[in-house]
């Protein structure tokens, strides 16, 4: 059995369309559709429906999925078996959005020069979603913002910035940051984010309750806003803000109760020891400045 047709079949389920599947893994439609029918003809029954351009695991499928991941993985782990130095193989990274475009180019670079046999592959995500796949295996290690809650002590987290809640505005102004807060329009960092949560916890601080123009998991898109003058808004000062900070007003809040924590999270049982030492240290050249 050809286990690329195993990852196939994974990533349909994955992306739930063939079509979308084909995207993914830079093949035909065609081509991951054979890949399916041969696998259910070597095993004998349907992997999929297939019901107008979704395709949806059948029961039978969904047994079987957890030993096919298993699969795919071990044979991943193949080329760096022969690798005494355990740096040869693929490592995947999540990464949060404000990691993909601060830390993480750096420390791809550094990566590069520590272990040029190890492939990384970045998978983006919300701190919430990378926690989970985490969980499930999905990755071997996520950049994302500390949880609002002990980890388990299946996983450890390598903390890597400590990032300080600061106040948006598109001009400097004599008014208080309490006053701007409650006269101007307010664009929220989504309270149900994790990182959103320190803007959340210092308004009911100083007992503020703005109405939001609008919620957003977007650093980057929140800093647009304001420096279109839509509003103002309390964000941590993530890494890669500098492009931001020349084109609005930002004044730090100045309370450490606020900040948001970044982490390396990874299993503290690990088939890529190796690897996540390359990545640690990878990641200390790329952030100095490291909490």
């Amino acid at each position: 059995m050809d286990t690329r047709y195993l990852k196939s079949l994974i990533t349909v389920v994955e992306c739930g369309s063939i079509a979308h599947a084909a995207r993914v893994e830079g093949l035909t439609a065609a081509a991951i559709s054979q890949r399916i029918l041969a696998l259910e003809r070597q095993l004998g029954f349907e992997l999929l429906s297939r019901v107008g351009h979704a395709a949806k695991p059948s029961q039978a499928c969904l047994g079987l999925l957890p030993r096919a991941k298993r699969i795919v993985r071990e044979t991943a782990l193949l080329a760096g078996d022969a690798d005494v130095a355990g740096l040869t193989g693929q490592l995947r990274i999540g990464a949060i959005s404000t990691a993909l475009t601060g830390v993480l180019p750096g420390t791809l670079r550094a990566l590069t020069e520590l272990a040029p046999g190890l492939t990384p592959v970045i998978v983006p995500g919300t701190s919430r979603s990378l926690y989970q796949a985490l969980l499930s295996g999905e990755v071997d290690a996520a950049i994302l913002v500390v949880p609002p809650f002990e980890l388990p002590k299946a996983l450890k987290a390598v903390s890597l910035r400590k990032e300080p809640l600061v106040f948006l505005s598109k001009e400097k102004s004599s008014d208080s940051i309490l006053a701007q807060l409650m006269s101007q329009a307010y664009i929220r960092y989504d309270p149900d984010a994790w990182g959103g949560r320190h803007a959340e916890h210092y308004l009911a601080d100083h007992g503020l309750a703005p109405t939001p123009l609008v919620d957003l998991d977007a650093l980057e898109t929140i800093a647009m806003l304001v420096t279109g003058g839509l509003g103002v808004s309390l964000v941590p000062y993530w890494s890669g803000f500098e492009q931001w900070g020349h084109k609005c007003a930002v004044s730090r809040i100045g309370d450490s109760r606020y900040d948001r924590e970044i982490a390396l999270i990874s299993p503290v049982q690990t088939d890529r020891p190796n690897m996540l030492s390359a990545l640690c240290e990878a990641l200390s050249v790329a952030e100095p400045d490291r909490a």
